[in-house]
């Protein structure tokens, strides 16, 4: 009981987190293999994010070619209580390429022209950008020092959620 308290309550600081941002960073590989750092505005859909981002820049290149990715949306580090331990949720993101005239095509333009207004209108008729779908493959939230939750599942919330409590140990792999 207790378990399914805790996760309800991370699943909602997580939502409402993401929701209280409107952009998030973006790491891409290159078609050279290397890693690229960007970031997008995004808007939160069904269990995913939407970005729509012009070809023009690397970020969207990279995203068709390797739709792999990687997601940080992070609190600002001027309202940060603490600059070593910011709240911050990172996933691995799946990226679908929504075609103009694809099943979620109207919903992700939807949701981001209500969250960043008309421009996106304008924006989503230029041939150059292209709606992204990012489909949470897992992640992690971190809200303070102790405080780290792997995010289990294809859910912006995570379907479990566990506590961290390993500590700040040597690891092989993160």
């Amino acid at each position: 009981m207790r378990e399914s308290i805790v996760q309800k309550r991370i699943n909602e600081e997580v939502i409402n987190f993401i929701s209280s941002r409107k952009s998030l960073m973006l790491s891409t590989l290159t078609m050279e293999g290397a890693p690229y750092a960007s970031y997008a505005p995004f808007a939160i859909g069904e269990e995913c994010l939407y970005v729509l981002i012009s070809e023009i820049a690397l970020h969207a290149v990279n995203l068709q070619h390797f739709p792999e990715a990687s997601v940080l949306i992070i609190e600002d580090e001027d309202s940060a209580g603490e600059l070593f331990a910011r709240i911050r949720v990172n996933y691995s993101v799946q990226a679908k390429h929504i075609e103009p005239d694809g099943k979620h095509w109207a919903e992700g333009i939807a949701r981001l022209a209500d969250r960043h207004g008309e421009r996106i209108n304008h924006l989503s008729q230029l041939a150059d950008f292209k709606l992204f779908r990012l489909v949470p493959q897992g992640g992690r939230y971190v809200k303070g020092f102790g405080r780290a939750f792997s995010l289990a599942g294809k859910t912006l919330a995570g379907e479990t959620v566990d506590h961290l409590r390993d500590g700040h140990q040597k690891r092989d792999v993160a």
